[in-house]
């Protein structure tokens, strides 16, 4: 009877783990956005995948310069003064290999929309979050803290 408890222990242990990973290798999830220029949390921001491509709305707004419930004031089209909370901000991003990219991220500060790539950090508690418009070598990073 030990040697079943020790076997089904060990399989318990061994799933578990694989879950713990499973989990941190994807961007999939809710994660906080953190200022490149100032350092500061800037939002909460929900991961999920449809059809094999990623998008990102943002969950609640921690700091902005317009107030606690900013407008998308110098969003075009459809977002154009709409609610910050509640906006998909990033779409049509599938993986590639260890990154995701071939998508578009929205700045709801400045209106923009620029071509985006993931990649993971950190075994998956941290997500770079690099926009860029032409060339993935000019633009700006910001890095993600995944939360629970």
């Amino acid at each position: 009877m030990k040697p079943l408890f020790r076997l089904a222990l060990f399989a318990g242990l061994l799933l578990g783990s694989a879950a713990v990973y499973a989990a941190t290798d994807t961007p999939v999830g809710t994660w906080k956005t953190i200022d490149d220029a100032t350092g500061k949390p800037k939002s909460i921001v929900e991961i999920t995948e449809q059809n094999g491509e990623l998008q990102a709305k943002v969950l609640q707004v921690l700091q902005s310069d317009e107030g606690p419930h900013p407008l998308c004031t110098k969003c075009e089209g459809e977002r154009k003064d709409q609610p910050v909370e509640g906006m998909v901000i990033m779409w049509g991003v599938s993986r590639d290999g260890n990154e995701w990219d071939g998508g578009k991220i929205l700045d709801p500060h400045n209106g923009k929309t620029y071509k985006v790539k993931l990649s993971l950090l950190e075994g998956g508690q941290k997500l770079d979050v690099h926009g860029y418009i032409g060339f993935a070598l000019l633009g700006r990073s910001q890095v993600w803290e995944r939360q629970p």
